[in-house]
């Protein structure tokens, strides 16, 4: 009896040991500070090559730039290029300001009120939530024609680096903000980007990241079977991540959703450069330069990509075992604010490693002298999403002239375009454009010519009866040099 309870209570022990992990408070700082650090010296590389290589690759013969202080130069002459970098400290300043139960309308209002250009998804996101539209309908595909896009995903760094350990925590995050500008795969591609970053606090080998991650994925998404894929030819075509890159292309480069990517070579969906992350992670095997190098190349967001992987890296190895040739591109910029906020760096390390142990104590985790206790959480699958479900075949119409009248066939329509105004000098005006289509009740679309405030396209339903439609568009407040350039129709079926 006596051994017999001994064997439980050493059970019950050894359970509670295997569900908590114990890192010290000098770790868990260097491997925040890699991942921040990481996440700038990746967008860095990749930036002159960012959408430059669309459907190729970047060939051997062409050095990448890189220099010693050369995201100084960067951040002083092309602020603009680290936009997934303010994007982060925009959520982190407001967790900073309102703790961990901020709502989400606090993160949506930050970044639809600021002063820094979006697009694709989150621009359209912005648009929606100053008319009035708030999360997370203002990312969902119906009313969203970017919501498969990249955005979330390419930002969605700040929810793994403050849940190390802790993939469900991450994943409750990400369902509070990624919801706010993307849904389905480009909200799955917010969830596995920062489940990998919970997951490299404690493991080495870039491989089990990759595959860990994709658990928080439902297998019956395009997303799942993709990674799913790319996982599969690493091992059938060890050798040369360039055999993987074309099985991608051939299987995955298809885009009939992005209004801007359908009919082009530009690919901005979230699952094909997520594909291109973990090529990178995969034949990279640890080595941080190749790994980032190899991202890069693969093209299309060449620079978001390889934040990523560097920023994951970063957080595996630590900033003090990030290779000096990359540290050095750092001198002199880690205490330079990055545009559009008051957050460097330094500042964001400092945050980063508060809002962890914040979020560790919350999670049933504490710190004790140099000693950091996480609690140890499983992987669990994410709830299902499919965008644009029922939509399988795209054409074009072309259109011309500010008054349009037109027919077609199919149940969904997205009409792309923009307000114009005579010049850059010209004040900012907001066009009002009438819409109907069929007998349906006419809809008043508000385009502003300001470019911060702008829709990202002029309009779309993608709820229509299947059959013969007829469109006619108008312009309501029409002024001498402002209009709407509408120059083609995309049609679903």
């Amino acid at each position: 009896m006596v051994l017999r309870l001994l064997s439980i209570i050493s059970l019950l022990f050894s359970s509670s040991l295997l569900a908590q992990r114990t890192i010290s408070i000098q770790e868990l700082e260097d491997k925040i500070k890699g991942g921040w650090a990481g996440q700038t010296i990746g967008v860095s590389l990749g930036a002159p090559y960012e959408f430059r290589f669309n459907g190729t690759f970047i060939q051997d013969y062409q050095r990448l730039t890189w220099r010693k202080g050369y995201v100084k130069e960067l951040m002083t002459k092309e602020p603009g290029i680290y936009d997934d970098l303010y994007m982060d400290l925009t959520f982190v300043d407001v967790f900073e300001q309102y703790g961990l139960d901020a709502p989400t309308d606090s993160f949506a209002n930050a970044f639809a009120r600021a002063e820094y250009p979006l697009w694709h998804a989150n621009q359209a996101a912005r648009y929606n939530i100053l008319h009035g539209l708030k999360a997370p309908a203002s990312g969902h595909w119906k009313n969203n024609p970017h919501a498969d896009d990249i955005d979330f995903q390419i930002e969605s760094d700040f929810a793994g680096l403050m849940s190390p350990g802790m993939p469900q925590t991450a994943a409750a995050i990400s369902d509070k903000i990624g919801h706010i500008m993307n849904y389905g795969d480009g909200w799955y591609g917010g969830v596995f980007v920062s489940t990998m970053y919970t997951q490299a606090f404690f493991e080495k080998d870039p491989a089990v990241v990759v595959s860990n991650a994709l658990k928080s994925i439902p297998v019956d998404t395009k997303f799942y079977e993709c990674i799913s894929d790319v996982i599969r030819w690493n091992k059938q075509y060890p050798k040369d991540w360039r055999d993987t890159w074309m099985q991608i292309q051939k299987r995955w480069s298809t885009d009939m959703y992005c209004p801007d990517g359908v009919f082009s070579a530009f690919d901005i969906d979230a699952t094909i450069n997520a594909a291109y992350v973990v090529l990178g992670l995969l034949y990279g095997r640890g080595d941080f330069g190749l790994s980032m190098e190899i991202t890069t190349r693969a093209g299309q967001d060449a620079d978001c990509n390889p934040s990523t992987v560097a920023g994951i890296l970063g957080t595996m190895m630590g900033y003090a075992k990030i290779p000096t040739i990359w540290k050095e591109g750092l001198d002199g910029a880690e205490d330079l604010p990055f545009k559009y906020t008051n957050i460097s760096l330094q500042k964001a390390y400092q945050l980063g490693l508060k809002h962890a142990l914040d979020n560790i104590q919350r999670n049933g985790g504490q710190r004790k002298g140099d000693l950091v206790t996480i609690p140890k959480q499983s992987i669990k699958t994410v709830a299902f999403e499919q965008s644009f479900e029922g939509l399988s075949k795209v054409s074009e119409i072309k259109l011309e002239g500010r008054e349009q009248q037109f027919t077609f066939t199919g149940k969904g329509i997205v009409i792309k375009g923009y307000a114009f105004k005579p010049s850059d000098k010209s004040p900012d005006q907001v066009i009002q454009v009438r819409v109907q289509i069929d007998d349906m009740p006419a809809e008043v679309i508000e385009l502003p010519t300001a470019f911060l405030h702008r829709r990202h396209d002029v309009y779309w339903n993608y709820a229509l009866k299947p059959g013969d439609h007829k469109v006619t568009m108008q312009m309501m407040n029409p002024q001498d040099g402002y209009g709407i350039h509408t120059p083609s129709a995309l049609i679903y079926q």
